[in-house]
């Protein structure tokens, strides 16, 4: 086992090939996370891990920092098999309904020359359930009625309760999906995107699966100009089984 270190993209990174066979290839290969490391004042970071969680037995708040929101049914807990992991439980398996986590005034604000990164890592058990995870305006609803009712956000979205996702950008209700993937029960997968300029005065959004580059990026039209903030959402689908969202973690850097 050992640390190495590795030029590229005009950033220095740093793995360890125990665990990578090479140096970051994913939506943080751009990143400057060293330099960031070094210098806290380039950017802002969000990195949960969830020890904020409070405990089944907490009153009022459960999860410090953040609005946690149940349709119908549906509550997080934290698995004592594996710390860092939070898990969304739907409570039903019954359609539109279950649970929401969204973070209180740690917002992310797309802009010309600030790029932002984001990454989580999901797991479901079943896919028949109703999903998001990303960025979003504040909304205690962001899947409303089998549909993503969010005028603003930016993540991966599945509401046809058959575990494929698509990505999914929206501006004031202006907003349009991309192929992205399909999930595989009981196994955790990677996501992550990056907004960035696509011109001097224009943005766009790039995604990742699992570190893979997709071919088609969300423009200008329908990048948010409003503050974003971390979410997550597992609902049920109409299925037999009642669906469990495990996250990982979340994180998300844009440069000030």
């Amino acid at each position: 086992m050992a640390t190495r270190s590795k030029y590229q993209n005009g950033n220095l990174h740093f793995y360890d090939d125990k665990y990578h066979a090479e140096a970051p290839t994913g939506v943080w290969a751009s990143c400057p996370l060293a330099a960031i490391a070094g210098d806290p004042s380039l950017a802002y970071v969000y990195d949960s891990n969830w020890c904020n969680y409070m405990g089944a037995e907490a009153t009022g708040i459960v999860l410090a920092g953040y609005t946690v929101t149940s349709a119908a049914s549906g509550a997080i807990t934290m698995p004592d098999s594996a710390g860092g992991v939070l898990r969304l439980t739907a409570g039903t398996s019954a359609a539109a309904a279950g649970v929401q986590v969204q973070k209180i005034t740690f917002d992310f604000l797309p802009a010309v020359g600030q790029p932002i990164w984001f990454e989580t890592m999901v797991e479901v058990n079943a896919l028949t359930a109703e999903l998001f995870f990303g960025l979003a305006s504040t909304d205690t609803s962001i899947i409303s009625g089998s549909a993503n009712s969010s005028t603003d956000h930016i993540g991966w979205q599945c509401v046809t309760d058959d575990g494929v996702l698509l990505f999914s950008a929206e501006k004031a209700g202006t907003g349009t999906t991309k192929a992205s993937t399909t999930l595989v029960a009981a196994t955790a997968i990677r996501l992550g995107f990056k907004v960035s300029n696509a011109t001097a005065t224009t943005l766009k959004i790039e995604h990742w699966v699992n570190d893979t580059k997709a071919s088609t990026s969300h423009v200008n039209a329908n990048v948010s100009v409003k503050p974003l903030s971390p979410s997550l959402v597992c609902q049920g689908g109409g299925g037999t089984t009642v669906p469990i969202l495990r996250n990982y973690y979340t994180k998300c850097v844009q440069m000030r």
